[in-house]
């Protein structure tokens, strides 16, 4: 094989591996805050499920609390034709929130569809209200099943490992910021569904800016890869043409 041709080569695997790895590395059922989400207070938190099936939709989530840092308060934000049902369990050692006894809490929320999917290629957020968050820890892990029309489930359950890469299935990861002074977190849910920060600003943009990013930093990555796998092509075909002159 002369240079030209491996010049080539190497161009085309790099296009093909970053591609690959682009699509790849966050078609996942996934967790992120509405602002952020402090130890000790309470968070507006968006599931984000996407579609990896190519002749299913997704038709129902399950997503399990934590058993070991109980969440007494759960609410779930309406969304059109999904029905959403939080399961709740009598507590072993009761908690104590704002000076309240609290004997249960949520184990598990599932949202059903009613009517509504997720299509091939598309995806959906569905947005949870928690708290209080625990002050012993620095992240919450929610075990998520998702079930398609086909009758396949696939379960997000694989804990991640620091150090370690990532697991086929990981299980979505709510990282915990350092508990603010108000134990109020980031950012509430107001009635009409909308977030506010502390200030009592709006935070649709923070919102969308957060559950977005890492899809976004995958899009550069990729486009970034498939720029570089170019040039290299077309410097082994100019690479060639001067061999062959």
């Amino acid at each position: 094989m002369n240079l030209s041709s491996r010049v080539a080569l190497a161009g085309t695997v790099a296009v093909s591996s970053v591609v690959l790895l682009s699509g790849t590395a966050f078609a996942h059922v996934s967790v992120q805050p509405q602002g952020e989400a402090a130890k000790g207070g309470y968070a507006t938190v968006n599931f984000k499920v996407p579609n990896e099936r190519d002749k299913a939709s997704t038709v129902k989530l399950e997503v399990s609390l934590p058993a070991a840092h109980p969440i007494a308060s759960v609410s779930t934000q309406p969304l059109p034709g999904w029905k959403a049902e939080v399961t709740k369990a009598k507590l072993a050692k009761p908690l104590e929130v704002h000076g309240k006894q609290i004997t249960e809490a949520a184990t598990k929320i599932t949202w059903t569809s009613t009517g509504a999917k997720i299509a091939p290629g598309e995806f959906q957020q569905f947005t949870v209200s928690l708290g209080r968050l625990p002050e012993d820890a620095d992240r919450l892990v929610f075990k998520a099943l998702q079930t398609y029309d086909n009758k396949e489930v696939v379960r997000w359950i694989e804990e991640p490992k620091d150090g370690a890469p990532e697991p086929a299935t990981p299980a979505p990861v709510l990282k915990l910021s350092a508990a603010s002074d108000d134990h109020h977190g980031g950012a509430t849910t107001t009635a009409d569904g909308k977030g506010e920060d502390k200030g009592g600003h709006g935070t649709e943009g923070k919102t969308a800016a957060a559950a977005d990013s890492s899809d976004t930093t995958a899009r550069v990555l990729g486009v970034a890869g498939i720029l570089v796998g170019a040039a290299g092509v077309a410097f082994g075909v100019l690479a060639g043409r001067r061999r062959s002159a």
